[in-house]
């Protein structure tokens, strides 16, 4: 899983530089486009997500702590936020789109790739907690290990987006 956050990590860091790149070279274009995005569906999917980071790393101390039924709600928390986010995202965008907004603009097109294939590695990582709560229903498995790593990746996810909002939304 490691190797799998680390180049996430770094795949993410080289299109953040590109962005920052792209923007120096055109600040006004840039800044008179952010001023369409909705900073407060932005700062609630900021809240939500991080939220999620602490119902998950909650629910890693429950494992630990053996109270499997407690972790299991965690993570059914997590994955209720990260369904929670998606759908915000789902109507930012298509918001944006029927107003005009779309991949002609160039500080759009970083706009949806990034926010893009970050709901992509979310989606993702609702697949990996289904996977962790499969793992602690299971009553001849349930690996620590498995609810750790599932929620290293949740984590990174999380923390990405808050480079996101912060590039994206926040920076002018």
């Amino acid at each position: 899983m490691w190797v799998m956050v680390l180049g996430d990590l770094f795949f993410f860091g080289c299109y953040f530089v590109t962005y920052m790149v792209f923007r120096a070279l055109s600040v006004e274009e840039f800044s008179a486009a952010q001023r369409h995005l909705n900073i407060g569906i932005g700062v609630t999917n900021t809240v939500i997500l991080l939220t999620s980071s602490v119902f998950a790393a909650l629910g890693v101390i429950a494992v630990r702590e053996g109270a499997l039924k407690k972790a299991e709600r965690l993570l059914l928390a997590t994955g209720a936020c990260g369904v929670l986010f998606t759908l915000l995202k789902v109507h930012e965008w298509h918001s944006e789109i029927t107003q005009g907004y779309t991949i002609q603009d160039e500080f759009f097109s970083f706009y949806y790739v990034l926010t893009g294939v970050h709901l992509a590695h979310l989606v993702l990582g609702l697949l990996i907690l289904g996977i962790a709560v499969r793992e602690l229903r299971d009553p001849r498995g349930r690996r620590p290990g498995i609810i750790e790593q599932s929620v290293l990746f949740w984590h990174m996810i999380d923390l990405l987006w808050v480079v996101i909002f912060a590039i994206l939304y926040l920076m002018r």
